[in-house]
């Protein structure tokens, strides 16, 4: 589908279908999780096989929370990726050298609660490549992941807002409520895992075909 407006990406990829199904329905990102506590956790060879059937054109987004500089460069050695998408606790000094050690665009995960998170972003203008706002697990959740928890945040917390970067909105994302989240906040990039799943982790090419198809329809 050539003509969808929104970037999409489709994050969490973990097998050929999914992959298939993100390709064949328009995504500009594909994305790949290289963090041990996720369900979607990949082996860099495994992700490398995953990456080398990623059509030319789609980027290739690597996700690491926290990783030392050894565990980034390992994985890119096997696993060939366009962008790296930091989703842990890293300052914008950790994601200006990341971006400069590896040669890559650096996409960098806000958490987000209230709007004091979206101005903290601020400190990222012009070191990440993109800014990735995501909801902020509630302080008492269990077992919370640094993303790909199906929570949402109030959307309404970017309506209006010139941003001097470009961003991406994360976080409950699904076919069914993508229309009222880029009406509501304004975004043109949307980035989805959990609402494209029949279960954490397990991705539905069906799924993912209806979300791209909103994308499409916007």
């Amino acid at each position: 589908m050539s003509g969808v407006r929104l970037t999409v990406k489709i994050c969490g990829l973990n097998d050929l279908p999914g992959v298939a199904a993100a390709a064949a329905g328009g995504a500009r990102m594909v994305g790949f999780v290289f963090y041990a506590r996720s369900p979607r956790h990949l082996s860099p060879a495994v992700a490398a096989a995953l990456a080398a059937q990623v059509p030319a054109g789609i980027r290739r987004v690597g996700l690491f929370a926290d990783a030392g500089d050894a565990e980034i460069a390992g994985t890119l050695s096997v696993c060939p990726l366009d962008l790296l998408q930091l989703h842990g606790q890293e300052s914008p000094e950790r994601v200006a050298s990341v971006a400069r050690t590896t040669g890559r665009g650096v996409m960098k995960a806000i958490p987000v609660s209230g709007p004091e998170d979206i101005l903290r972003a601020d400190a990222y203008a012009g070191v990440a490549e993109r800014i990735l706002f995501d909801a902020k697990p509630p302080k008492d959740a269990t077992g919370a992941l640094p993303g790909g928890n199906a929570l949402r945040f109030d959307w309404r917390l970017l309506a209006g807002r010139r941003l001097p970067y470009p961003w991406m909105l994360s976080g409950g994302l699904r076919a069914e409520n993508l229309a009222e989240a880029v009406a509501t906040s304004g975004a043109d990039a949307v980035d989805v895992s959990s609402g494209v799943e029949t279960a954490p982790g397990r991705k539905d090419p069906a799924r993912i075909t209806a979300f791209l198809a909103a994308a499409a329809a916007l």
